[in-house]
């Protein structure tokens, strides 16, 4: 790729430049949480042997133009045409207009700068003939001048508030006046600070994380040397020195390194998740150079064609809002028609007298506690509540809540999608089983394959008199030579050899220069021992394989180009020419490499690969398939490992064969596969390898428990199919009596039809499928893959980029209407985690990317199990009942004051004047109230021992029409109970109606927060004595409040007469007959037809 960035030398030669841009395309950075990191490469940058002079990022986007793999581009399966008329406009139209306008006035005052093609001078930011924009990370929602008015807009934009909004303003309208104005202001103005003062907080926290990632240093090269800059002071066309084990801050392109040869390993974590390493090579003039100072000695500059698509803006949502708001969004709704009808019905049975519709509005204020404005508030602070909960169960340490507005979502998932690399899997390889035939070694005899290897080359230095032709018999003499059974040492010795040199692992030693030392190459003073020394590969798989042979005595020291060297268990250096090398590719499935013995000039083809290439490549045997089988069951990843002896002749035809074909004009890919085929014949099979992928801890318990729950559980992956399918079994993603479809590759839509028809005759089992096939099926079959998709116990979908992950995300959303969650750990998963309705991050080996940008960060991936079965239903549980108690309060009050009204002509007047009504949602019964989130219907360890308890709530029964309904019925019971129990009683005592009725109702709300809790807290017993207190207090102080109608009235509170037995027995009756009824319903019903969870506890 790197022809793709010309540099253009005034001098003598190129150097490149820092493209310190990241919201264009900071592929490798670290700092991917913003806007910015989740976008895919699309780019293919694993051959690294056709692209040796390749840049480790494409400042061009030319590949973007023919690139059909973004799923921008794929025509949306259905399109659903919606009438347009009164009914469209009364039914969200209204909605979708204002949206609209709105969107068109953002895009007019934020018109997308016109992209160009970039010309960057190399160390002279100052060159730069555009302004480019800061190399900072910004996560935050506001800043200073739209603080307020964003957050204005997102409390008002809900139904609830807006509502309240008017019928305050109302109030400064002297003909609609019906109180104070403190009693409509002041709770609207308490849940708005309320509401600021919490999104102040996250605001700020977010600010601390963005200044942390942006205040990591790096070193800047400079004419004077080198010096410090933090990341988001790095300008385009900076030096930037990058450190061992150091993320890149930005766009950069690749100049020169500390290896001669000019190669360096990168890793690719934040595209593709997996954190193997990858070659590449610095340009190659400016890798010429004598020193770094020399970088300033030329002068050149980069010029690159204009991006072609803004790969790393990520789809995000400015607010996230749960399920459960929504529902309870609807049920204000419903409880609004509910008031305008109640207001209608009583200027109807009024006659429609005099200005009746003033009337109709004085009644909608006065029925306006219908619609509860404490509601969103008392749901806020439960939700800061369980956040911090969370944040401090013992059990799930780490855990940090970054989002305080969904925790109910946690209780409500019915899919997880997580990725495997870092999540599922530590992505660390463990060699676990050698296998030659006839004998097996596990962890545990891995020093008998020690022994025979000490045993062997000690033979065979004695008998040859060191490193000399003698050590082996003559190629004439061995071909000739009967095929006698060799012995098992022999075995191994040949098996651990080509283990050994089959492979494309290159050590790498840490320079002993000093701290301030400035050694150009690795190789002025290394430290060649064996604690100084690293392998790195493109596959963790070969790194493992490599140092297991070190393990057993055979050491990879040395490698470059052309040559390889291994330490032998004695010290001997055993040298090897590298005369070709056949790469791994996902066709194959296997990788080979062509030896020569520098001591014997023996040469040896050595290959390695899956066991459904290798099968019919290797002579016949009896017992590959079973074993591999057996392996795989234990969630092994196999690789079968053979070996082909060439005598000269054979190599030189071979090759020139090979090299023809090569440079064949037609079908040269085929002609050359053809050529390597035809060695590949016959081969002498040496040993099964089995490498296990070690699982993060407790992994198969988690995921075991999660499925119980009734979550399906999908894998996304970038990985290969083969080590997707692997982890699918050893983590138990996959059962083992569940049998596994993997899905054929598709290309067009006559394949994906023939396809999905064989899928649909499975039953019970799991799909495995490649990105690009499913792309194709999404293309053309879209709502058929997902609903046959959806049907299954797990899904599997490997090579997959970061928007194909959150395209699958959202096609779940769209076509279930279910609630997902999104479980990554790197800047990959960002976009998967964002599209999401939860978003899990992993803080792992990976960095914070996806920590930072989720709603949750937990620090393993065993912690989900309590996150979802204890704090997901809890905050459900304790949500839906605390948000239907607050709309219970506000429907008793509103059915008191229409009895009152309708007994008192339909007069609209007030019940409750000034402080009784601001008094009665706070003080009164605020704290019981709040205690509901508080109650748990399960204990911990109970939810957790049977997780089948989750499905329920999947079914969100908890908050429902029909349960919102129920407590309607028992709002209009008890308020017509209280308000005509405090009539019928009270006869006599007529003036003290207010002060009769307000009693009873404080007490029956005490009583009904006891029935509802299910476990009581010590907290809940003193928020009950507490408000009680409060009420009984402040009966002294507003006595003034007691009377009918207004003060001037006259009916003042009679202290003498609130202190007689007659009172309190019959405010006691009152109350009773209100309570005791549903106290029976609820004892009757617990008996008859307990909840699932009762059974259990009992």
């Amino acid at each position: 790729m790197a022809d793709q960035i010309p540099l253009y030398p005034v001098r003598s030669a190129a150097v490149a430049a820092v493209a310190a841009n990241r919201k264009r395309a900071a592929y490798y950075s670290a700092a991917g949480s913003g806007p910015g990191g989740e976008r895919h490469n699309r780019y293919q940058l694993e051959d690294e042997s056709s692209h040796l002079d390749e840049m480790p990022l494409m400042m061009s986007e030319e590949g973007f133009e023919n690139d059909e793999s973004d799923y921008h581009t794929l025509p949306r399966a259905r399109i659903t045409y919606r009438r347009r008329g009164i009914e469209w406009f009364v039914c969200g139209g209204w909605k979708f207009l204002c949206t609209s306008c709105c969107d068109w006035l953002i895009n007019v005052c934020r018109r997308k700068k016109e992209l160009k093609a970039r010309t960057v001078w190399l160390g002279c930011p100052e060159k730069c003939e555009e302004k480019y924009p800061r190399n900072s990370i910004k996560n935050q929602k506001y800043n200073i001048f739209t603080f307020i008015p964003g957050v204005l807009y997102e409390q008002f934009k809900f139904f609830l508030n807006l509502y309240f909004l008017v019928v305050s303003c109302s109030q400064f309208v002297p003909a609609l006046k019906i109180g104070y104005l403190y009693t409509y202001w002041a709770p609207l103005g308490f849940v708005l600070a309320v509401t600021m003062i919490r999104e102040a907080v996250d605001e700020f926290r977010r600010f601390q994380r963005d200044k942390e990632m942006n205040s990591q240093l790096y070193s800047k090269l400079t004419i004077r040397g080198k010096v410090q800059v933090k990341s988001s002071d790095i300008q385009v066309g900076d030096l930037i020195i990058v450190e061992k084990n150091q993320r890149i801050p930005s766009d950069m392109v690749f100049l020169r390194t500390s290896e001669k040869t000019g190669s360096c390993f990168i890793r690719t974590d934040q595209l593709d998740g997996e954190t193997d390493w990858k070659l590449k090579v610095a340009v190659s003039c400016t890798q010429r150079l004598p020193a770094l100072g020399d970088l300033f000695s030329i002068n050149a500059y980069v010029y690159a064609q204009k991006p072609q698509l803004d790969i790393h803006g990520f789809e995000g949502t400015f607010t996230r809002v749960g399920l459960l708001d929504l529902e309870l969004n609807q049920l204000t709704k419903a409880l609004f028609l509910a008031l305008v009808a109640l207001s209608v019905v009583m200027v109807t049975l009024q006659g429609f007298v005099g200005p009746w519709y003033r009337n109709l509005f004085r009644f909608l204020l006065l029925f306006s506690y219908i619609i509860p404005i404490s509601l969103r508030v008392n749901l806020d602070m439960g939700k800061a509540a369980y956040g911090w909960m969370i944040m401090r169960d013992e059990h799930i340490p780490g855990t940090v809540v970054r989002t305080s507005t969904i925790p109910e979502e946690l209780g409500r998932l019915v899919y997880l999608l997580t990725d495997k690399t870092g999540t599922l899997t530590q992505n660390e390889m463990i060699f676990k089983r050698l296998h030659l035939g006839t004998v097996s070694y596990g962890t545990d005899t891995m020093d008998e394959i020690q022994n025979h290897i000490i045993n062997s080359y000690s033979q065979m230095f004695s008998q040859g008199g060191g490193n000399s032709t003698g050590s082996t018999p003559s190629r004439k003499s061995q071909s000739s030579a009967p095929k006698v059974r060799k012995s098992v040492s022999s075995r191994i010795h040949e098996a651990v050899k080509a283990i050994a040199l089959c492979h494309n692992v290159t050590p790498v030693y840490e320079s002993r220069a000093g701290v301030t030392g400035e050694t150009e190459y690795a190789e002025v003073d290394q430290d060649f021992s064996d604690e100084n020394r690293t392998y790195q590969a493109s596959s963790p798989d070969e790194v493992a394989l490599v140092q297991w042979t070190e393990s057993v005595g055979l050491t990879l020291v040395n490698r470059d180009l052309t040559s390889m060297q291994l330490k032998t268990p004695g010290g001997q250096i055993l040298t090897y020419s590298i005369l070709q090398i056949f790469p791994f590719t996902s066709e194959s499935k296997r990788m080979g490499i062509i030896v020569r013995d520098e001591s014997t000039a023996e040469i040896t083809f050595y290959m390695k690969g899956a066991d459904v290439a290798m099968s019919s490549i290797v002579q016949y045997n009896d017992w590959l398939e079973e074993e591999c089988g057996n392996m795989a069951r234990e969630g092994l990843r196999t690789l079968v490992v053979a070996k082909k002896s060439l005598t000269e002749e054979q190599y030189q035809d071979f090759e020139n064969r090979y090299s023809q074909a090569k440079l064949s004009i037609h079908d040269r890919t085929l002609k050359v596969a053809a050529v390597i085929e035809s060695v590949e014949r016959e081969m002498e099979l040496l040993c099964l390898t089995g490498v296990e992928d070690q699982l993060q801890a407790d992994v198969r318990p988690a995921l075991e428990m999660l499925r119980n729950a009734g979550i399906k559980i999908w894998m996304l992956t970038g990985d290969k199919l083969e080590t997707a399918t692997c982890i699918a079994k050893s983590s138990h993603l996959v059962s083992r009596t569940q049998d596994i479809h993997i899905f054929r590759p598709v290309t067009n839509r006559g394949e994906a039809h023939l396809e999905l028809n064989a899928f649909r005759r499975k039953h019970d089992c799991a799909l495995v499928i490649a990105g690009d096939s499913l792309e194709v099926c999404l293309k053309y079959y879209e709502h058929e893959f997902v609903e046959l998709a959806c049907q299954c116990p797990a899904v599997v979908c490997c090579r997959c980029s970061p928007t194909q992950k959150a395209h699958i995300v959202k096609l779940l959303q769209q076509h279930t209407g279910k609630r997902t969650c999104a479980v990554g750990d790197g800047g990959n998963d960002v976009s998967m985690i964002q599209a999401a309705d939860c978003g899990i991050g992993i803080e792992g080996k990976e960095g914070k990317q996806a920590s930072l940008a989720a709603d949750f960060s937990i620090t393993q991936f065993k912690h989900i199990g309590r996150l979802l079965m204890v704090h997901g239903r809890n905050s459900y549980k304790r949500s839906a009942a605390l948000g239907q108690f607050v709309m219970h309060r506000g429907l008793i009050i509103s059915t008191m004051q229409a009895v009152f009204s309708s007994v008192f002509y339909f007069a609209s007047v007030p019940l409750y004047q000034g402080f009784l009504m601001v008094g009665y949602a706070t003080i009164y019964t605020m704290f019981p109230v709040f205690s509901l989130v508080l109650d748990q219907d399960v204990k911990p360890e109970m939810a957790l021992l049977y997780p089948e308890l989750y499905k329920d709530l999947t079914k969100g029964r908890s908050l429902s029409f029909k349960t919102f309904l129920i407590w309607v019925l028992i709002s209009i019971y008890q308020g017509g109970i209280l308000m005509y129990g405090a009539l019928v009683l009270f006869e006599s005592e007529f003036v003290h109606v207010v002060a009769i009725s307000f009693t009873a109702l404080i007490l029956t709300e005490l009583l009904m927060v006891a029935l509802t809790i299910r476990t009581w807290h010590w907290l809940m017993v003193v928020a009950e004595f507490l408000s009680l207190g409060c009420y009984v207090a402040s009966l002294a102080f507003l006595n003034e409040y007691f009377g009918i109608g207004r003060v001037s009235f006259g009916a003042f509170l009679d202290v003498a007469f609130i202190t007689t037995v007659t009172f309190l027995w019959k405010v006691s009756a009152i109350t009773v007959v209100s309570c005791l009824p549903l106290y029976i319903l609820k004892y009757l019903k617990r008996k008859l037809s307990p909840p699932s969870y009762s059974k259990l506890t009992s």
